[in-house]
């Protein structure tokens, strides 16, 4: 993901402080990301010397300062030219396939517990995601064609994840066939 468009996304939506954007990033499937919360920080500094996002200090009575960014003409700008870019194809990075090549150096009983954890997680994973992409704290839906899109990808993700349920599941089935 490209933090630096995803934050100008964001922002387009409405204006953030550093934190709610770190909330928004923790809390949100859509928002994959997996960098540390230093990298938001200076995502936002460098975005703010470039011009695309503008600051305002928020003094808050016994809390620190609060910087709340919002999107400035060029950001906007820069965001709509990034739109109309080409779209990027997903990654196929999946570890657990090229641990799986591997497994079956495993006894069975072996195979099948790293088999049904895997399951586990995906099928948790699912319903953490069912949960989060409805959320409209996580996304705008300000008009019936953004809130279309964004039920676009719920659908998206929820359906990946019930993919790689059924393609688990079946394989499982697979294998205990393999061994009556």
């Amino acid at each position: 993901m490209t933090l630096e468009y995803a934050i100008l996304g964001l922002l387009s939506w409405q204006p953030f402080s550093g934190y709610d954007l770190k909330r928004i990033f923790e809390d949100s499937p859509v928002y994959h990301w997996s960098g540390n919360n230093n990298q938001i920080y200076r995502t936002l500094v460098n975005l703010h010397n470039e011009g695309l996002v503008e600051r305002d200090i928020q003094q808050q009575e016994s809390l620190p300062a609060r910087k709340v960014y919002s999107l400035t003409p060029q950001g906007h700008n820069a965001l709509r030219h990034w739109l109309n870019s080409t779209p990027s194809l997903p990654l196929r990075k999946h570890e657990f396939l090229i641990q799986l090549g591997w497994a079956d150096q495993l006894s069975s009983a072996e195979l099948d517990s790293l088999l049904s954890n895997y399951e586990d997680e995906v099928f948790a994973l699912g319903l953490l995601v069912q949960a989060s992409v409805k959320n409209p704290q996580l996304h705008p839906a300000r008009t019936m064609r953004e809130n279309l899109l964004w039920d676009s990808i719920a659908e998206n993700w929820s359906g990946y994840y019930q993919y790689e349920l059924e393609w688990v599941r079946n394989l499982r089935r697979q294998l205990q066939t393999l061994e009556v």
